[in-house]
């Protein structure tokens, strides 16, 4: 769900990138189905989420979700975690977000033929809306979110999620960057071994 924070944190090599960005459809052992490069991104993005679950910050902030939406706390979470990124993105990249975005997008086209088809309507589609720089609204992660609750199989309280992250915008701010500052160099030693 956090597809631009999974790009972010792949560092600048394009198939980390694109594996990370990719790594929700991809399941089963890796490599799998896919080359080695981009299956380590992929494992990185699992790495990324395993870490974020015991974080004492991704905590707090999935703490912060009521009890109504607690089930979907990480996934919204994920969600309001791209927002913060998106918004503040000139704090932590030197290249302009739309610009770093058409990037992300024409990295994962190019790599497009060599990722499941199940996974092509979605990626297309995340390109043609723009996605990534739609988060840095909070009208993006709304929109975001109502996707999300009329794709999902069983009635779910997604959307007008956003409303959570409305309720306490300085707390999950806070959580926000010190998980980002954490899980960063979390990848830098993940990636160094």
């Amino acid at each position: 769900m956090n597809f631009l924070a999974h790009a972010l944190l792949a560092g600048d090599a394009p198939p980390l990138i694109v594996g990370g960005v990719i790594g929700d459809w991809i399941k089963g052992p890796l490599p799998g189905v896919l080359p080695d490069d981009l299956a380590k991104g992929v494992a990185l993005h699992r790495a990324i989420d395993s870490f974020a679950e015991s974080h004492p910050a991704f905590r707090r902030s999935r703490s912060r979700i009521s009890a109504d939406r607690r089930r979907y706390a990480g996934v919204l979470v994920d969600v309001f975690y791209d927002h913060l990124l998106a918004r503040n993105w000139a704090v932590v990249h030197h290249r302009p977000l739309d610009e770093y975005c058409e990037a992300v997008y024409r990295l994962i086209n190019d790599r497009l033929k060599e990722l499941p088809i199940s996974s092509h309507p979605a990626l297309t589609l995340m390109a043609r809306e723009d996605w990534l720089t739609s988060y840095a609204q909070v009208e993006g992660i709304a929109d975001v979110l109502a996707r999300m609750s009329r794709r999902a199989r069983q009635p779910n309280p997604l959307a007008n999620g956003e409303q959570e992250f409305l309720a306490d915008v300085d707390g999950f701010t806070s959580d926000f960057y010190a998980w980002l500052d954490d899980t960063r160099e979390f990848c830098q030693l993940w990636l160094a071994e």
